[in-house]
């Protein structure tokens, strides 16, 4: 069965200086790495302005509830490789941090123009030669293999892993935040999926978890 993962107790980031400070503790990242970081949020912020990639109240905390939201992603699956999958990537969250920090190859998948448009525009202002940026519904995409999925605002839980499972191998990381409704929403899978995945504490809301799984989901499992 799902249990609650050992960093359940962390310690919860509140303020801008909290996020940096944080980033800089977990990741020690090489200047290069802070220059992209930067630059992704100021063109982050620029955006907003032009469509709704994410909540205009949220900007003044972009860091926290943004940049490390995505970034403590990273470090809770940081002993994968190989592609990290990121489902419905919106702004680039968490895709991108996950790129800059991770130094892995990085799917974005997401199905709006305009969105895509702006993605495009981060990579190539970025340099991200290894993110590739695919325009299309999650099932119109054409299979490979994924050594980490990542969602962090795609679909209800067993939605998203019917849709996502014929990316999966073995070895294939699943890291989804979802939030209050985490345990709730395990809670609904198969047996045979729950035990997949154990429930870690988000470092950016007290109230809100990741689930993190390992392994290949067979999508017959489901019910």
């Amino acid at each position: 069965m799902s249990k609650i993962g050992a960093g359940l107790m962390v310690a919860i980031l509140k303020t801008e200086a909290d996020a940096r400070a944080w980033i800089e503790r977990t990741f020690a990242p090489a200047p290069a790495q802070w220059e992209k970081l930067e630059r992704f949020a100021a063109m982050l912020v620029a955006e907003n302005g032009r469509q709704n990639l994410v909540a205009a109240s949220t900007i003044p905390h972009l860091w926290v509830r943004h940049i490390a939201d995505s970034a403590q992603l990273v470090a809770v699956g940081q002993e994968g490789e190989g592609l990290w999958m990121d489902l419905g990537s919106g702004p680039g969250l968490p895709g991108v941090v996950a790129a800059i920090l991770s130094e892995r190859p990085t799917l974005l998948v997401e199905a709006r123009k305009r969105r895509c448009e702006f993605l495009r525009d981060v990579v190539a202002e970025l340099g991200l030669g290894d993110v590739e940026v695919a325009e299309a519904p999650l099932e119109r995409l054409e299979t490979r293999a994924a050594g980490t999925i990542s969602a962090r605002a795609f679909a209800p839980l067993d939605r998203l892993i019917a849709l996502s499972a014929r990316f999966s191998t073995e070895s294939t990381q699943w890291l989804l935040p979802k939030g209050r409704n985490a345990v709730k929403e395990l809670a609904s899978l198969s047996p045979a999926w729950q035990k997949m995945f154990h429930v870690e504490q988000s470092h950016t809301d007290a109230e809100s978890q990741i689930l993190v799984g390992r392994g290949r989901i067979v999508a017959k499992q489901r019910g």
